[in-house]
């Protein structure tokens, strides 16, 4: 079965999923601080894993609500059944389903569904990527100081960001924080915000994102300007024209 058609047809139907639930009574728990979990979480990432079980047996699955199973190291799906929760909790439009294949540790394909938005952003390695089947590529602005960007960090860890945060608020046209990290790559692929970063990041978060923003003609690595390694949480995501000017404005503000 071909990965990225599985991939977004499994992320559309995680998404109707949460769609149903998200006018139904919750069951809501806090991992950490401002850290959520609700039922929904728990009750996508089942159907994705059945799924995946289902049509690829032997893959191993690295899923963010322990929906783990150790299989063919070669071969391994990495789902987040739900990012964004806590505006999910809140009924807030911004959050999706996003599903990564990955093969011989590189990611080849991946999905990211906002069913709210009803938005499939997907992407396959050498094959470009789209919108709803529809080709997509980044921005083309070559400054920050034109550029619309988005960040994202818990609240209980401002102190650590704040810094970063008002060093490029103070430059670009826009910051935003909208609270999936996911949603936001994606939303960078298709040239609606210009440049994204982060830290404390998981696989789950961004496997999917940095391909579809490859795959668009963007550019991905860590905040540092290093090659991003998806286990080491900081990223920052760019159209490509702005990346040096994001970089040198976030190693000033370290």
């Amino acid at each position: 079965m071909n990965p990225l058609d599985f991939a977004i047809s499994v992320a559309r139907d995680a998404g109707a999923l949460l769609r149903e639930k998200l006018t139904e009574p919750r069951t809501i728990a806090e991992k950490r601080p401002h850290d959520l979990v609700t039922d929904a979480d728990s009750a996508s990432e089942r159907l994705i894993v059945a799924r995946i079980r289902a049509a690829f047996p032997n893959a191993s699955i690295l899923g963010e609500e322990g929906g783990d199973y150790a299989g063919d190291a070669n071969e391994r799906w990495i789902v987040d059944p739900l990012d964004g929760t806590t505006n999910y909790a809140h009924g807030y439009p911004m959050f999706c389903v996003s599903i990564a294949y990955e093969r011989a540790g590189i990611v080849e394909a991946g999905a990211i569904y906002a069913p709210v938005l009803d938005a499939c952003f997907a992407a396959a390695r050498g094959g470009g990527a789209t919108l709803d089947g529809v080709p997509i590529r980044v921005s083309r602005l070559a400054r920050v100081g034109e550029s619309l960007v988005c960040t994202g960090f818990m609240p209980a860890a401002y102190e650590r960001n704040g810094r970063y945060f008002a060093a490029v608020s103070r430059i670009a046209q826009g910051v935003r924080r909208d609270g999936s990290a996911a949603l936001d790559l994606a939303m960078v692929a298709a040239g609606r915000f210009d440049a994204f970063w982060e830290r404390d990041l998981k696989p789950w978060d961004v496997a999917a994102g940095t391909l579809i923003i490859a795959e668009a003609g963007g550019r991905v690595t860590a905040m540092d300007g290093t090659p991003l390694d998806l286990r080491a949480g900081s990223i920052l995501a760019t159209n490509g024209l702005v990346h040096a000017e994001m970089q040198s404005l976030l190693a000033a503000a370290d």
